[in-house]
């Protein structure tokens, strides 16, 4: 539709100069048509309508009689000069956005190999994962999520870089390197957070943080958690009843934690075969509708009775969008664990 706009406006411009007559003055409008064609339109496309205006402009001008004045001459040199500058629009243009296309496939590139997929199985746990980025523009945001599977039982976190872009990415690329490497070598779920804390010191600047919460599942028919500051997981029962899991006590985001300020408590929970919890960031329980009203997490968990983890987690990421009828203003990630032990 936009490609059409041109051709009308010329078209608009030939037939009210020839309604009006000379005297109205309407020749020079024809550089609306190459004006509008570099805003929308490549170099090429630009050239030849800015071709056919010249053409429009030098038949009204005989049919008006006007190149024996030199209003003729002032509306052939209006359509010519506006010619040469979409002419220009368009090059930049497109320079432009070869550019932030470049960028885009850059930044895929590096969310993938940061946030790689997680294992839909491991140990009793079947996982699924959602990550929607508030940068359309960059597709690259700062929230994070892993699982492994360690010798001391399935160990995953979701966090939240504070800030956005690809500084935000840095300090979630250092976060998941010290989880995955923490998440093998320590027999502690707080050994690792501390890890978590010393890696962040040694990285983050200023009053920088990262909000974060660390799981753990073992054969035991429990999860324990360990809550940075982040939104309490949501646990949903095999009877369709569902629970925030919030800490015994809140504790400081990781990064802010070695600032003489203790880290905070494990607490463990029943979590047996049916049951389900849900991880996720601000970007999600912080969503809200046109009403100004947060998302309703906890009674959208019916819509986590999906067969399938990922089909589950999908109607919840649609649900999430319709309700904030739009695009998101935040990053928001989700992950599902299923217990699917005997």
């Amino acid at each position: 539709m936009l490609s059409a706009i041109p051709y009308a406006v010329m078209a608009i411009v030939a037939v009210v100069d020839v309604a009006a007559g000379s005297d109205a003055g309407f020749l020079p409008l024809i550089s609306l048509g190459p004006a509008f064609a570099g805003l929308v339109g490549g170099w090429r496309r630009t050239a030849w309508i800015g071709a056919l205006a010249l053409a429009l402009s030098l038949g009204l001008g005989l049919y008006d009689g006007l190149w024996a004045h030199r209003r003729g001459i002032t509306a052939l040199v209006s359509v010519t000069g506006v010619t040469v500058a979409g002419l220009v629009a368009a090059v930049m243009r497109q320079r432009r956005e070869a550019e932030l296309a470049s960028v885009r496939s850059i930044a895929e590139v590096a969310q993938r190999v940061l946030l790689r997929p997680v294992p839909r199985c491991a140990g009793s746990l079947r996982v699924a994962v959602s990550y929607t980025s508030a940068m359309a523009d960059a597709r690259i945001g700062g929230d994070l999520y892993e699982v492994v599977a360690t010798p001391y039982g399935v160990r995953t976190i979701v966090g939240d870089v504070q800030g956005k872009g690809l500084e935000a990415v840095e300090t979630a690329a250092v976060v998941l390197g010290a989880f995955r490497e923490a998440a093998y070598d320590e027999p502690e779920l707080t050994a690792v957070g501390e890890r978590l804390e010393h890696a962040l010191d040694r990285h983050l600047t200023a009053e920088k943080f990262v909000t974060a919460v660390l799981a753990e599942s073992t054969t035991e028919r429990s999860m324990t958690l360990l809550n940075y500051g982040h939104p309490a997981p949501l646990l949903v029962w095999q009877n369709g009843g569902a629970t925030f899991l919030a800490p015994p006590e809140r504790a400081l985001p990781l990064g802010l934690a070695l600032h003489g300020m203790k880290g905070p408590h494990p607490h463990t929970v029943d979590f047996a075969r049916g049951d389900q919890m849900l991880f996720y960031t601000d970007g999600v329980s912080e969503a809200r509708n046109t009403q100004g009203q947060f998302y309703p997490l906890d009674a959208r968990a019916a819509l986590l009775r999906e067969a399938d983890p990922e089909d589950a987690v999908e109607a919840l990421r649609k649900d999430l969008v319709t309700y904030a009828g739009g695009p998101l203003h935040d990053d928001a990630a989700m992950l599902l664990v299923r217990y699917r032990g005997n």
